[in-house]
C-alpha cells in the first residue's frame, strides 16, 4: 500500500529516467493526471496516454531525452510537500526553481498548475514539486 501516491509518481519517473527506460506506467489519479499535462506542457516528458480500466486506470508516459548526449530531459523531480510536512506558500511567495529555468507545481484552489501561471492568477497553495 503506497502511502504517499505523489512520491511515488515521481519516483517511478525519476528511476525510469535514470534506468533509460522509454515508457512508465503509473496507476492513475485525478491529481496525477493534471500533474502529467503539466509536465507535456512545460516539454518535460515526450508524450502520455490514459488508459482507463475498471478499477484505476494506467497513465503511460513517454519520457523525453536529449538528442546528442542521450541524457534525461528530467535532470532532478523532487518532492517537496509531503504528508507528514505540506509546505503552502501565497501568490506574493511562489518559489522559483533554478533563477525560473525549472518548475514548481502547485496544488490550489483553482486547480494544479505552475508557480508562475499562480502567480498571474494571484492564488497561492500546496507547493507539491520542483522539476528542472
Amino acid at each position: 500500500m503506497v502511502t504517499d501516491p505523489i512520491s511515488d509518481y515521481l519516483t517511478r519517473i525519476r528511476n525510469a529516467s535514470r534506468a533509460g527506460h522509454r515508457v512508465v506506467e503509473i496507476p492513475a489519479s485525478n491529481l496525477k493526471k493534471e500533474v502529467t499535462k503539466i509536465l507535456f506542457d512545460q516539454g518535460y516528458i515526450l508524450s502520455y496516454k490514459f488508459e482507463e480500466s475498471k478499477v484505476q486506470g494506467i497513465i503511460k508516459i513517454a519520457l523525453k531525452y536529449d538528442r546528442l548526449t542521450k541524457e534525461p530531459v528530467i535532470r532532478k523531480i523532487q518532492r517537496i510537500s509531503t504528508p507528514g510536512l505540506r509546505k503552502y506558500a501565497s501568490s506574493g511567495d511562489m518559489p522559483r526553481v533554478l533563477n525560473g529555468l525549472g518548475i514548481a507545481i502547485v496544488s490550489t484552489s483553482h486547480g494544479v498548475m505552475t508557480s508562475k501561471q499562480a502567480q498571474r492568477d494571484n492564488v497561492g497553495g500546496e507547493v507539491l514539486c520542483y522539476v528542472y
